[in-house]
């Protein structure tokens, strides 16, 4: 049993695979360049929905007062950094849901990058919560034609599906994803999908060996 991770492992991660006698291929689906932009910066309130953003506003030193932030790794990067989580939720359309629920007449900047998804700011302008987008990162598609076989495959963002079905087929594949969001960009290419417990690499990988090692 092969699969192929379209981003790339840690070893401890990998170790998770092996142990169960599942092989794995990996590499980087996307690719991150970080942006220059104002350093000037003093956010009340911030949303921050990767672990890429949050790398880019502590290396520019923005001035934060609270967080809301998406994911358990995303707020673990903050707080190691010094930073104030006000709230965290597992999906930025619940995030939104809540700044509109409980911080309706509150200003935010939204650092992100420039494909981000639409849900999070739709939800916001639709309640019309004052907010601010800044770009802090640009996600590009590193389109590669996998030649080597696998059985399955694992997805950690929509970007990474666009990515890998430019050059290849998704047809009689086991598909893990890291949420309901990357899962719905999976549906028109693939039909045996799985959706880990919690969106973190770590819970994929235990989807992963739960399911092919039946």
């Amino acid at each position: 049993m092969t699969i192929l991770s379209t981003k790339i492992l840690t070893q401890e991660q990998k170790n998770v695979l092996t142990k169960a006698n599942i092989n794995v291929i990996d590499y980087n689906a996307i690719t991150i360049d970080f942006l220059d932009f104002d350093d000037e910066i003093i956010a009340e309130n911030a949303i921050i929905t990767s672990k890429n953003a949050v790398k880019a506003v502590i290396d520019k030193k923005v001035v934060i007062k609270n967080c809301f932030c998406v994911g358990e790794k995303t707020k673990a990067l903050l707080e190691e950094n010094g930073q104030n989580v006000t709230k965290m939720t597992n999906y930025g359309t619940d995030l939104a849901k809540f700044i509109v629920k409980n911080h309706k007449n509150e200003h935010f900047w939204f650092f992100c990058n420039n494909i981000r998804r639409d849900e999070l700011p739709n939800i916001l302008t639709k309640n019309n919560i004052s907010f601010k987008e800044v770009e802090v990162y640009k996600t590009a598609l590193n389109k590669q034609l996998i030649s080597k076989p696998f059985d399955a495959v694992l997805f950690f963002s929509p970007s990474g599906i666009e990515s890998f079905t430019a050059n290849n087929s998704l047809k009689n594949k086991a598909i893990f994803c890291i949420g309901k969001t990357t899962a719905k960009a999976a549906k028109p290419f693939a039909e045996n999908i799985h959706i880990a417990n919690k969106p973190t690499i770590e819970s994929v990988l235990k989807s992963v060996v739960k399911q092919l090692t039946k």
